[in-house]
């Protein structure tokens, strides 16, 4: 049930009214200059009428914090190109990538030690090795190209 609007105002609702007035003025629902008027009227109010009556025109609460309704929402799909898509090439070059990186960074890490007299097995394959299989099958039987 609403309240009665020739209720008396407390300093409780004029300040509540007046925080909700600072902040629709910082999103631009209201200029600085409407926003002073609006608070000399906000203060001045002596019932919930009154204050209703300075924030009549503002929303209740900002719209664009609602969640959208389901029928609403749009999903995103990326486009793909082809029967396998081009996307799924793209990562695969990203991944080769990365692995070559890092078994370059092991095989160097490997070489700076063998070089210092403490040649030990390579154990760099042990990195290298496992992950490269796994590219390779995901290479093979990953979609293939158009």
């Amino acid at each position: 049930m609403p309240p009665n609007p020739d209720m008396r105002a407390s300093d409780a609702d004029r300040d509540r009214v007046a925080s909700t007035l600072r902040e629709h003025c910082a999103q631009g629902r209201i200029t600085m200059d409407e926003l002073e008027e609006r608070l000399e009227a906000t203060y001045a109010a002596r019932t919930l009428g009154q204050l209703e009556e300075v924030t009549h025109d503002l929303p209740e609460e900002d719209l664009h914090q609602l969640p959208v309704p389901a029928d609403q929402r749009t999903s995103y799909v990326p486009e793909r190109k082809g029967q396998g898509g081009e996307l799924y090439r793209a990562g695969m070059r990203g991944m080769w990538a990365t692995w070559a990186t890092v078994s370059g960074i092991n095989l160097v890490i490997w070489l700076a030690i063998a070089l210092t007299g403490n040649l030990v097995y390579p154990w760099w394959l042990w990195v290298a090795g496992p992950w490269g299989i796994m590219l390779l099958i995901g290479q093979i039987f990953g979609p293939k190209r158009p």
